[in-house]
């Protein structure tokens, strides 16, 4: 299989996840694959794989300055171990928030745009929720 394809398996298996994270976040299997964490996992096997295959066809992981990275990041295997790397990350972050949620009940109006920024911008959604889980603890302890 060709990086070109694995690229594209590893975002479909990600964007169905996400879609019904934001829009079904309490249907029963979405809980299921949240609880069992499915995607993730399945994105970790790609992960191993890649980067071993990465290391295999001669690509040390030097991470010790700037220059190293971007060279790093001009090999495909590697490329994609990072990319599939921030997808399951990104992942692992959305599923926390939901489980978090579980306790706090944010509106899923404001949880779709915390939802929807972690999977296009990673930190930033994990900041808008941060944010609003806050405000919502402060309001929480007045009462």
């Amino acid at each position: 299989m060709s990086p070109e394809q694995m690229f594209s398996i590893a975002n479909m298996m990600a964007m169905p996840m996400w879609i019904i994270m934001i829009i079904l976040p309490n249907w029963r299997a979405t809980r299921f694959l949240v609880d069992y964490k499915v995607i993730p996992l399945l994105l970790s096997v790609v992960y191993v794989i890649y980067i071993f295959l990465s290391i295999q066809g001669g690509g040390g992981l030097d991470f010790g300055s700037l220059g190293s990275v971007m060279q790093l990041f001009t090999v495909k295997n590697a490329v994609i171990a990072g990319w599939v790397h921030y997808l399951a990350f990104d992942l692992l972050i959305g599923m926390w928030m939901i489980n978090q949620n579980r306790k706090l009940k944010i509106h899923p109006v404001l949880m779709a745009p915390c939802l929807f920024a972690t999977f296009m911008l990673g930190p930033v959604g994990f900041l808008l929720f941060t944010i609003i889980k806050s405000i919502k603890n402060q309001k929480n302890e007045q009462v």
